[in-house]
């Protein structure tokens, strides 16, 4: 079997590969929570929080492919298999059961936040190593604070007419 060579010296190849397995792990688990929380969402505001969910979905799912084929472009396989994510995966996740439209919109707050911090911390550690790979953290970082603000958004108290 030929092996794919990466560009990278191997001190920043093991850098960058571990950035960029973590950032596969979170963004393919973000995506589970996202549709686990889409499928049981229940209140008032379901509609269009539901939608919501969807795009998150979509945006992580999205980057996860992009992130799998840059580390295989490195000469690093990427694993995505379920058994990998069930043993890595660090975001908060849904419960059990249905998920009241406020219990949705703060697991998705929350979830995100540590996908950003996490992201954050990778940013930096791919500075140096491999800019390339770094610059497309900060875009995936980007698109994942746009949706943490949409969620933040929602969280906030209506008020009352008065």
């Amino acid at each position: 079997m030929t092996v794919v060579k990466s560009t990278l010296p191997e001190e920043a190849l093991d850098v960058t590969g571990r950035a960029l397995q973590d950032t596969l792990v979170d963004l393919l688990g973000l995506s589970l929570v996202g549709k686990q929380a889409h499928w049981n969402i229940v209140g008032p505001r379901f509609r269009s929080i539901h939608l919501q969910l969807d795009e998150v979905v979509a945006t992580a799912r999205a980057h996860s492919d992009t992130v799998a084929e840059r580390a295989a472009a490195l000469g690093v396989p990427p694993d995505g298999r379920p058994e990998t994510i069930a043993a890595s995966f660090g975001l908060p996740g849904a419960k059990d059961g249905w998920l009241r439209d406020t219990e949705v919109v703060e697991l998705m707050v929350s979830a995100l936040n540590t996908a950003v911090a996490r992201l954050r911390e990778r940013i930096a550690a791919t500075a140096e190593p491999d800019p390339v790979t770094q610059d497309l953290l900060i875009g995936i970082t980007a698109d994942l604070e746009k949706q943490r603000w949409m969620f933040e958004a929602e969280n906030q108290p209506r008020e009352s007419a008065g």
